[in-house]
């Protein structure tokens, strides 16, 4: 993958078959865009890998790419599976548990 982007006028074209690389344990996060005004990060999380339970300062949107998970969010279960997207308010407590190999987009 290239670079992070961080200017505003920079364009790049890949696939994301091309971007996910999965470790052999826990969670390998790219950081694709970050600026003044957005962050976009891939997620590629190894078969059993869980993300504790936390917070975000910002609203962020989880776009499910492949693979299957539990994600958490306010309490109430969501299954992940390919093409799911949730929007997770500030502050709104979520952890993620990987059932397989899982990667998603968060924006």
């Amino acid at each position: 993958m290239a670079a992070t982007i961080t200017q505003a006028d920079t364009h790049y074209t890949n696939t994301v078959k091309n971007l996910i690389e999965y470790p052999e344990t826990g969670i390998l996060s790219k950081i694709f865009v970050k600026d003044a005004h957005t962050q976009q990060n891939l997620f590629c999380l190894t078969a059993g890998t869980t993300l504790e339970e936390h917070t975000s300062p910002k609203n962020a949107t989880v776009m499910l790419i492949e693979g299957e998970g539990k994600l958490t969010l306010n309490g109430e279960k969501i299954t992940l599976t390919q093409g799911v997207v949730v929007y997770m308010p500030t502050h709104a407590p979520h952890a993620l548990t990987a059932t397989n190999n899982l990667t998603f987009w968060l924006i």
